[in-house]
């Protein structure tokens, strides 16, 4: 940002490079102005604009096979009736406390853990990497890339973009081909790969919390995944620790000039991860319970697919 001649070179340099090539690609594109026309502060400011300001929010209905599916042996199994309020609530957040428009998708009786509309794709900027929901994405004018590698597989509840960077859960849900399809997908940014044990996801247990700040689980797992991702970063996140794993996966999302909002989980839910996020003063917490999907894995962010995208009028 300083204006010198460096090289960069992908998953050794610093992460905020690659996000200052694409807000810089951004404002050239929309403005015809480049980053010293703005000054550096007001540069920043966009950049934070950039990443979590979002327009829609793709939604899938519930199933109401939803009901015969809880995850792994002994589970309890969902209750219907409540997991149809609690994506109400959901939605209706999106909408009216959120500002967003959001695009429900119809339910799929015979994929009932499609409702986790965020494992169909990676979306960061303009495009979305995907394995399902083609249609919805090419009307918004996204740039679809599609996965194609047979031997890949991909989650994107294991996919966290920081902003600077994506970190990558290699999971049950994702391998490592997985991960290489995100690297080529999204050249600009540096993507390295955290081990996820058990059935869990990376965001099972972390999510951005603001825009430096990972919030995560106490959990040995979330804690190994910590340590892995500081030492895989050559920048330093702030991290905001809740005592329980789920409560850990948040959703940050900037409310133009009316600041900013963390939805997070009820405390109903998890009483005792209540008062780190009430800490952060500086946002809107909005709570919200997911704790019937959240009985086959899923999570807030797992709920929604959010995109910035302005549809041309």
């Amino acid at each position: 940002m300083r204006g010198e001649t460096t090289l960069w070179n992908p998953g050794c340099d610093h992460a905020g490079i690659a996000t200052q090539v694409v807000v810089e690609k951004k404002l050239w594109r929309e403005r015809g102005q480049t980053r010293h026309d703005l000054g550096r502060e007001a540069f920043v400011r966009e950049v934070w604009t950039w990443k979590n300001e979002y327009t829609h929010a793709i939604v899938r209905s519930v199933p109401d096979s939803l009901a015969a599916q809880p995850d792994g042996d002994g589970a309890e199994p969902v209750d219907l009736a409540k997991a149809h309020r609690q994506y109400g609530v959901y939605t209706g957040i999106l909408r009216q406390k959120l500002g967003l428009q959001v695009i429900e998708l119809a339910a799929d009786e015979g994929l009932p853990r499609s409702v986790l509309v965020e494992d169909a794709a990676v979306i960061q900027g303009d495009t979305a990497l995907i394995s399902s929901i083609k249609k919805v994405l090419e009307e918004l004018k996204m740039r679809v890339v599609e996965v194609t590698d047979d031997g890949a597989t991909l989650d994107g509840s294991d996919v966290l973009f920081t902003g600077r960077e994506f970190f990558v859960g290699i999971s049950k849900w994702t391998n490592h081909r997985g991960a290489e399809v995100v690297a080529d997908a999204f050249r600009d940014f540096a993507v390295s790969t955290v081990p996820v044990t058990g059935s869990s996801h990376l965001k099972s247990f972390c999510s951005m919390a603001g825009p430096d700040t990972i919030a995560i689980g106490s959990s040995e797992a979330a804690k190994k995944a910590m340590r892995s991702m500081e030492q895989l970063t050559d920048h330093h996140y702030d991290t905001l620790t809740v005592p329980d794993d789920p409560a850990g996966n948040c959703v940050y999302v900037r409310l133009g000039p009316k600041g900013c909002a963390l939805l997070h989980r009820s405390p109903e839910e998890f009483p005792s991860s209540l008062l780190p996020f009430q800490k952060l003063a500086d946002l809107t917490l909005i709570p919200a319970a997911c704790s019937e999907v959240a009985k086959l894995g899923g999570t807030l962010s797992s709920c929604s697919l959010l995109i910035n995208k302005k549809l041309d009028r």
